[in-house]
């Protein structure tokens, strides 16, 4: 910091073949170096208050920006608000046109949360700025509140210093999408719903506002969506279109995502990460073909965007590009192909994922025991691997049926971790397939005094009373003390549904259970409902309904046996 600090004021190392040269002036006396250096040393040896007065006394006598920053640094890494504040107007008086200055008292009375005194500093930070920066200068003073306490005064007075710039072509849409923001942050909807509404006739292809009408979107402000279809009508730049896609998926709105992310392919066939999303929605919603060939599309853009070593975001997508289509090839019985997609994983993150998945193809394949091999193989970074490994080797002796080694496997590592509540919940589903239910119950009963806020363990006691038809009232009791923790959960919507039905109620079932798997399309979902569409006399929906199950996974153990049970050939 020292050397920093010397360099700004101009002193000048020299070379043996300077020495014949004119000496420079240098603002730099012996007395002031040994001020700075006097001052750094306090610094870094815990003297934060002389470090602080000998660096403002040398900015006052230099006048240099630099000294006044490093004054009001110190303060600050002393947790010294006063000081740091006194300091930064000490340079502000210095330097009236120093827009640094100004920024550093304001953000200072922002801190100390004495926003009543920042107006004027508002109003000189907008007009210290070129008139052609003005609006994105507008537009970045919502950051500087983020952490203020008293919203309601923040926004106030960030709408009295932008007063008038509202009507200025150049300013306008900036200045009432700030005072928008900061109405929304203090929780003022209609006021934020006004300021947009006033952006959008000053310039209603203005991109500000319409991404703050999608923010109060994900806020829960109703109205706000009625604002963003109207910008997305008229062709907006993809981004927005696709943030507009991320709050609906949020919402798990996923048909309506979906018919957004084929007009971004359509309009900016190039968008890769429009592919990927539309293919994992598409894999999700039961259209494994269709998916197929937009995680295609994806990978074929991403690798061609590679240019040697790919960014995160790619490297990410890819993987997940590679594990879905490795999932379709596994639904397809391409086992094969299904290894080649999960071994072009290459990220350190996600190796020991796509190991485990080989692992799964083989125990597929009846190669139980070298798919347990594989996985005790692999390396360990972090004890999570640990905990991933045993989970995986566990799912894959549920999923082979082989209840009494996954259960001695659980015994074993719940003994060396007795607070280990996931462990205890996996106990409980293969202590149920055992046919231990009391211990089942008793081991769910425990997660839920451990861990009463997951909604995991009173859905499934809940569900398992359900499936058993005993205890009803019990039953939908702990799924709707799930369905508070986890709102709108389709799994958990599904053992409500479930209740239903085994309580006799089959029109609030069917209301439930559609609404469910019009959410999430799921095999066992699908079981259900066709199963209460069978028994309301609706045998072709029933049907309908447990084909489309099917095609979303052939395999699953409650779709086959409701079939097997009812005596129903597709």
């Amino acid at each position: 910091m020292l050397l920093a600090l010397v360099c700004a004021l101009g002193v000048n190392a020299q070379t043996p073949s300077d020495k014949a040269a004119e000496p420079k002036s240098s603002a730099l006396s012996s007395e002031l170096f040994y001020q700075l250096l006097l001052g750094e040393l306090n610094a870094r040896g815990g003297e934060p208050g002389a470090a602080y007065s000998l660096m403002l006394d040398a900015a006052r006598k230099t006048n240099d920006p630099r000294l006044y920053q490093r004054a009001v640094d110190i303060a600050l890494q002393a947790r010294s608000g006063d000081s740091a504040l006194l300091a930064a107007r000490a340079w502000k008086q210095a330097q009236p046109a120093s827009r640094e200055a100004n920024r550093y008292v304001l953000q200072i009375l922002i801190g100390l949360n004495r926003i009543g005194e920042t107006l004027e500093l508002l109003k000189r930070e907008i007009a210290l700025a070129d008139g052609k920066d003005r609006a994105s200068t507008i537009l970045g003073l919502a950051r500087y509140f983020a952490r203020a306490t008293d919203k309601k005064l923040a926004a106030a007075t960030v709408e009295q210093a932008l007063a008038s710039y509202l009507d200025a072509p150049a300013t306008g849409v900036a200045a009432w999408t700030v005072i928008g923001r900061m109405r929304l942050e203090a929780d003022d909807a209609s006021g934020a719903l006004h300021a947009v509404r006033k952006a959008r006739e000053l310039d209603a292809k203005s991109e500000p506002p319409a991404l703050l009408a999608l923010a109060m979107m994900g806020a829960k402000v109703p109205q706000a969506e009625a604002l963003v279809k109207e910008y997305i009508e008229d062709k907006p730049m993809p981004e927005v279109r696709m943030a507009y896609v991320r709050v609906l998926l949020d919402a798990q709105r996923y048909a309506e995502a979906a018919a957004q992310l084929q007009l971004v392919t359509a309009e900016k066939p190039d968008h890769a990460e429009a592919w990927l999303i539309r293919g994992v929605l598409e894999l999700q919603e039961g259209n494994p073909a269709v998916a197929e060939r937009s995680l295609k599309q994806y990978v074929e853009l991403a690798l061609a965007k590679r240019n040697g070593t790919p960014s995160v975001d790619a490297g990410r997508g890819l993987t997940q590009a590679y594990l879905s289509l490795a999932q379709i090839a596994e639904q397809q019985k391409d086992f094969v192909q299904a290894d080649a997609w999960l071994q072009r994983i290459d990220s350190k993150e996600d190796v020991l994922n796509a190991q485990l998945r080989r692992a799964g193809l083989l125990a597929r394949q009846g190669k139980l025991e070298d798919a347990r091999q594989l996985i005790r193989s692999q390396p360990e970074v972090s004890p999570a691997d640990g905990r991933q490994k045993l989970a995986a080797e566990i799912q894959l002796l549920r999923d082979s049926k082989q209840y009494p080694a996954a259960y001695e496997l659980l015994a074993q590592a719940a003994s060396t971790n007795p607070e280990d509540f996931g462990l205890a919940y996996d106990m409980a589903m293969v202590a149920e397939k055992l046919g231990k239910l009391d211990e089942m119950e008793q081991l769910l009963r425990s997660v839920i005094a451990g861990k009463p806020e997951d909604p995991h363990a009173y859905n499934a006691l809940g569900y398992s009373l359900a499936e058993r038809s005993t205890r009803l009232v019990e039953a939908k009791q702990l799924i709707l003390k799930a369905l508070d923790y986890a709102p709108g959960d389709p799994f958990i919507s599904d053992s409500l549904g479930w209740v239903e039905f085994r309580s006799g109620n089959l029109a609030e079932a069917q209301r439930i259970l559609e609404a469910a798997f019009k959410a999430r399309p799921d095999a066992e979902i699908a079981a259900h409902l066709g199963e209460v569409l069978w028994n309301l006399g609706q045998r072709d929906q029933a049907r309908s309904i447990w084909k489309q199950g099917l095609q979303l996974n052939a395999d699953n153990e409650t779709l086959l046996e409701t079939l097997k049970r009812l005596r129903v050939t597709l």
